[in-house]
């Protein structure tokens, strides 16, 4: 990415953004299979619940799993603002899609390739990279989700193996036909009036004592994979530890800043999805003889759309920038999704009432986009914690 930059008090900011004729040429492909793969079939998936493994095999193929890591492991050798690019055109069609692209990269292979062993890297990644398997992040329990710190997942070293017994919930990619393993965070110590030890555990998918539960009845992103997880004297080698004893919590909010950026680019695709859409309708549907684009009301919503998403994109952009250059980051990955995940959920609205009765039914894009869009202001921390991580960075004394 070639961007326009102005310094602004003690910080670089993008004022412009211009793409590499590599990074065009991704989205292009990208858009191309999106529509012509994706777009046909995305109600129905919706419809049936159904989680399109081999469509999803065929992202693989096209090498949208391997994009951020190493060829050496089977990856594309490119940066975070090319995988973003990425989700936002799956995003741009279809939720389910996107996401899965997101946590598989995002969630189940980023953990392995930056705390993981050469030999952990050796096995796991290929596959991920691939797109042949499917890998998911088992952080959020029943009683501790924005407060992860909380976490009752416990696993004791017994010999060479640990044993782990608790429960996670809302895990994506977890349980489809290609999962291959949950990297999950457990107390391994440090009771008392202290902070709890918590580690990260790569758990082999099939492992005994490990049980995948029923999907979840959902609002939306109904053709994406979310299960809750249990453990019940599941046992994987010493070996399976991920990165260093005591630092899975840590670990895990790293990761979480470049997620936070890979859910505002999801978030952006939605608001081109509704203002691309909200636009042609408003030139297709006539009332009182007229385009009801020609109305202030609903010409006016439009504007507000195209508004919304050249902020989003500029945040989300901005932020990958940062992190891809090697800058700080962490705040501008909160911001851009805070915005651009309030801004989706926003722009559905709005796009919905600009469809009026058509955009109640179900079969209407839009009207899927608005059932959609609602988890992007709580996956991979709420609009809450992202407030929070701004005000800190502020230097507010907020707890």
């Amino acid at each position: 990415m070639a961007p326009l930059i102005v310094r602004f008090g003690p910080y670089d900011r993008i004022v412009h953004v211009e793409f590499t004729e590599e990074q065009q040429a991704l989205r292009k492909l990208v858009r191309d299979f999106a529509e012509g793969e994706i777009a046909p079939h995305a109600e129905r998936w919706d419809a049936d619940h159904v989680f399109p493994t081999e469509v999803v095999r065929h992202m693989g193929d096209l090498g949208l799993f391997g994009i951020p890591f190493p060829e050496e492991y089977g990856g594309g050798g490119a940066d975070l603002t090319t995988l973003c690019i990425a989700i936002e055109e799956l995003g741009r069609v279809d939720q389910s899609l996107a996401i899965t692209l997101e946590a598989g990269v995002g969630l189940g292979a980023t953990p392995i390739f930056r705390f993981g062993t050469e030999a952990q890297r050796q096995e796991w990644l290929p596959d991920l990279c691939a797109g042949r398997a499917l890998a998911g992040f088992g952080l959020t329990e029943p009683d501790a989700g924005s407060d992860a710190g909380g976490t009752r997942t416990t696993a004791r070293l017994e010999g060479d193996e640990w044993v782990i017994d608790g429960e996670k919930a809302f895990i994506t990619n977890s349980g489809t036909d290609i999962t291959s393993l949950v990297t999950v965070t457990a107390r391994t110590g440090g009771a008392g009036a202290g902070q709890p030890e918590i580690s990260a555990i790569v758990v082999p998918a099939g492992t005994f004592g490990f049980t995948v539960q029923p999907p979840y009845r959902k609002m939306g992103w109904h053709a994406s994979d979310t299960h809750g997880l249990s453990f019940s004297g599941c046992r994987v080698p010493a070996g399976n530890l991920l990165g260093e004893r005591g630092r899975g919590f840590a670990q895990f909010l790293e990761t979480l800043d470049d997620g936070r950026i890979a859910i505002a680019a999801l978030a952006v695709g939605v608001i081109r999805c509704c203002l691309e859409q909200s636009v042609a309708y408003a030139g297709e549907r006539h009332t009182f003889g007229r385009p009801i684009g020609s109305n202030q009301a609903v010409a006016f919503a439009c504007s507000d759309l195209a508004v919304m998403a050249e902020n989003a994109a500029l945040l989300t952009y901005q932020a990958a920038w940062l992190r891809d250059t090697g800058r700080p980051y962490k705040r501008e990955a909160a911001m851009a999704k805070l915005y651009a995940t309030e801004a989706a959920v926003t722009a559905t609205r709005m796009a919905t009432q600009v469809f009026g009765g058509y955009g109640f039914m179900d079969e209407t894009l839009v009207s899927r986009q608005y059932r959609d869009a609602k988890i992007l202001e709580i996956g991979e921390g709420t609009s809450e914690i992202q407030r929070l991580v701004i005000a800190r960075d502020l230097g507010l004394p907020v707890g």
